[in-house]
């Protein structure tokens, strides 16, 4: 079936729709709700699909698309739901369980028959944007394909709930933090339902900021919004009843001045005001306790965590939205290297849930005095990283992916000797819509993987691939199909097999005479330096489209149009 995506934006639930779709033989292409209704409608009746399917749109469905076309919208949140914040107050509010609907579009939002829904739990530990890629996008997914199959049965009638909630937009008056009054539940809940936007609106220290990303600090406590302390970027922050870790700030936006974007914490204040002062932690506060936490200075917060079970070792790090800035890339490579260090046969690399990694922090870059040396900067520290992964020879290295990687990350993921990753992660490894040749080892480790002739399409095609399809290929080893909060424990499962296998020490024998061949072919010195080659040249060209699309990215400006390559009809995974 001809299927066409409408779309606010190319975001990761739209490239999962995209993709899974593409994996079951439909031809499916993107048009991107950028302009209006008139151009929206013609770009529609080009395309003349069988079916239209709307994953993400933040905009009504021109009356003359759905009056002609059927039209499903996804809607996150259970049948009789309507309302633009959904999610945002399912997690706000505390909800244990939430759902997801697929609905015909008609003329009021929201109020269509229903065509296919599913639930899915709530963690109350779980940002928003970490549930709408994992849990709500497993849910949506089931949701999809099994309307498309009652579409293409030609057979089944869909049903309107007897009544419908509206639900306003959340507001940033009811998402507002009294730190003098709410406790630390429920600042928490405030900030995960923001996660990634739109972030909690705050004054602090003499500036309006939008607050991003919150977790517990156990240790710590104070005056009541007062900032207690850094850490890796993040800022800890004192409420009634404890204290609370932010990753990011966001400046409010000067009205007619540019689009503001999220940092770290910290770099977002020394930027703003030049200092960041911290009170003194209150005398006889609790001290944390020695832990597996490496180069943590004070509280509990620590975004790369190691620790050993049996002859494992598990090298955990999460960064907000998968973006690894230069310190943490360099944070990462000390960690790896002490992980080497230690008595094991298998280090296992990766993020618990969510994102693995999108590669090099373009905000940050965007951010810096010099863009274009913030960015070799950055690009020396994941090679160093990935050098430091694939000279890697006395044990085995699992890269484990519960969640999406793109560019220079998916390409981290591909240094380690065997890539396992959650079902509904979606892999992007490419670089050519951000302008750039790539890095990391790419051109060694893709075509070792794939073969040359796939690397090249995959490279050039630019388009997003599920995990089946890209285990198809040969990019992923293990494909583990569990929810998001099962997969840190069935990874330490199978690397426990792994280490007991009595094929190991015959692995690792193999691993080393391989390695040292390739050497002896091309040093890996080589590839590293004509990578770098190119992509000096882009960086040091203020004329290269990198330095615009980068800004575009960073500020999540509106393209002009969609692009060619989501236009085209694109079965069976590109």
């Amino acid at each position: 079936m001809r299927i066409l995506l409408l779309a606010s934006a190319f975001n990761s639930l739209t490239q999962r729709v995209h993709a899974e779709l593409r994996d079951l033989g439909h031809p499916v292409a993107v048009e991107l709700a950028l302009r209006d209704d008139q151009q929206l409608t013609e770009a529609v009746r080009r395309h003349a699909p069988g079916l239209v399917i709307a994953p993400m749109l933040t905009t009504a469905v021109p009356e003359e698309v759905w009056s002609t076309h059927p039209c499903l919208i996804v809607h996150p949140g259970p049948p009789g739901d309507r309302g633009p914040s959904s999610l945002d107050r399912a997690v706000q509010e505390g909800r244990d369980r939430w759902g997801v609907t697929v609905l015909q579009a008609v003329a009021e939002m929201d109020a269509g028959p229903v065509w296919a829904s599913a639930d899915f739990p709530l963690p109350p530990d779980i940002g928003k944007s970490d549930l709408y890629r994992g849990e709500l996008a497993d849910a949506a997914l089931q949701a999809v394909l099994l309307a498309v199959d009652r579409f293409a049965s030609g057979t089944y009638t869909p049903v309107t709930p007897p009544t419908h909630t509206w639900q306003p937009y959340l507001t940033q008056d009811e998402r507002r933090i009294d730190w003098h009054a709410d406790p630390t539940t429920t600042v928490l809940r405030k900030l995960r339902a923001a996660d990634s936007q739109p972030g909690v609106l705050d004054t602090f220290q003499g500036t309006e900021w939008y607050l991003h990303g919150g977790h517990p600090e156990p240790h710590l406590k104070g005056t009541p919004g007062e900032l207690l302390a850094t850490q890796h970027g993040a800022i800890c922050r004192a409420t009634t009843d404890g204290a609370v870790w932010i990753a990011e700030l966001r400046p409010r936006r000067v009205p007619g001045g540019p689009a503001t974007f999220k940092l770290p914490a910290t770099q977002a204040l020394l930027k703003g005001r030049g200092a960041v002062t911290c009170a003194a932690p209150p005398r006889g506060r609790e001290e944390p306790p020695t832990t597996r936490t490496q180069n943590t200075t004070g509280g509990s917060y620590s975004d790369i965590t190691y620790e050993e079970q049996g002859t494992v070792g598990h090298l955990t790090f999460r960064f907000p939205g998968g973006a690894m800035n230069t310190d943490q890339c360099r944070r990462l490579l000390t960690a790896y290297r002490h992980a080497r260090t230690r008595p094991t046969d298998v280090i296992v690399l990766g993020a618990k849930r969510d994102f693995f990694s999108n590669g090099i922090h373009l905000n940050l870059i965007e951010a810096a005095p010099d863009p274009a040396a913030e960015s070799l900067a950055n690009i020396e520290a994941i090679d160093d990283l990935v050098e430091e992964v694939l000279t890697t020879t006395d044990r085995l290295v699992i890269a484990a992916l519960p969640g999406n990687a793109a560019a220079g990350g998916a390409m981290l993921a591909l240094a380690a000797d065997e890539v396992w990753c959650r079902r509904g992660a979606v892999l992007n490894p490419h670089y050519r819509l951000m302008g750039l040749y790539g890095s990391e080892y790419w051109t060694y480790t893709l075509p070792r993987k794939v073969g040359p002739a796939v690397a090249a399409r995959l490279t050039e095609d630019a388009l997003p691939l599920t995990a089946a399809c890209a285990h198809s290929l040969g990019l992923v080893d293990q494909v583990i199909d569990c929810a998001p909060s099962e997969f840190a424990d069935e990874i330490t499962r199978m690397a426990d097999r792994l280490a007991r296998s009595t094929s190991l020490p015959a692995r690792l024998g193999a691993k080393k005479a391989a390695r040292e061949r390739d050497e002896a072919v091309r040093p890996l010195s080589a590839y590293r330096a004509a990578e770098l080659e190119r992509m000096r040249a882009v960086f040091d060209d203020p004329a290269a489209p990198y330095h615009a699309l980068r800004s575009a990215f960073v500020r999540k400006r509106r393209p002009n149009g969609t692009p060619d390559h989501l236009r085209t009809e694109c079965p069976n995974g590109g």
